[in-house]
């Protein structure tokens, strides 16, 4: 992918299988982890037309590619690669790291996690547009949060030869 677009930073647990008592949208394969019935392979293909670089957020790591990806019908993703400090405070430990990792992107950031703590370090600390949405665990990413984040990559889009990308704004919507 090129490295101007705007990246899709991807929690799994909570957002891509929900933790809630949603009934399983397929059957485990014999010896798989049963929760893994209740990620949504239609989830893959809605992911993949967002105009943006899909990036694994989440402690599984390159395990994703292996056992998420394959489900949502996705290819291998880049992922990020934690450090072993913890984050002490009310900032979630991956903040810090996603906004590096970002560099001067813009990224959205779908999670279960998010807090108003996060929202407010990542406005103070990186240039380019930032959404730090909360996803709801219980039921896991939706239509409405897809289109959501393809609104907000919508004015992302290459601009016309000469004009600068336009300043983008996280919209208001309680978590």
């Amino acid at each position: 992918m090129p490295d101007d677009l705007p990246i899709l930073f991807l929690d799994v647990d909570g957002p891509v299988i929900p933790f809630g008592g949603r009934h399983a949208i397929r059957n485990a394969v014999s010896g798989e982890n049963p929760l893994l019935g209740r990620v949504d392979p239609a989830l893959g293909p809605k992911l993949a037309a967002l105009p943006c670089e899909l990036v694994w957020a989440t402690t599984w790591a390159s395990h994703a590619n292996d056992v998420i990806a394959p489900i949502l019908g996705l290819p291998d993703l880049p992922y990020v690669d934690w450090p072993d400090a913890d984050e002490q405070g009310e900032l979630h430990w991956k903040t810090r790291h996603l906004v590096a990792w970002a560099g001067s992107r813009p990224f959205i950031w779908a999670d279960d996690e998010l807090t108003d703590v996060d929202r407010r370090w990542v406005a103070r600390h990186h240039r380019a547009p930032a959404l730090l949405h909360r996803v709801r665990p219980d039921i896991g990413l939706t239509d409405t949060d897809v289109e959501l984040m393809r609104e907000w990559l919508r004015p992302l889009r290459s601009p016309l030869p000469g004009r600068p990308r336009p300043a983008v704004p996280a919209p208001d919507r309680p978590v």
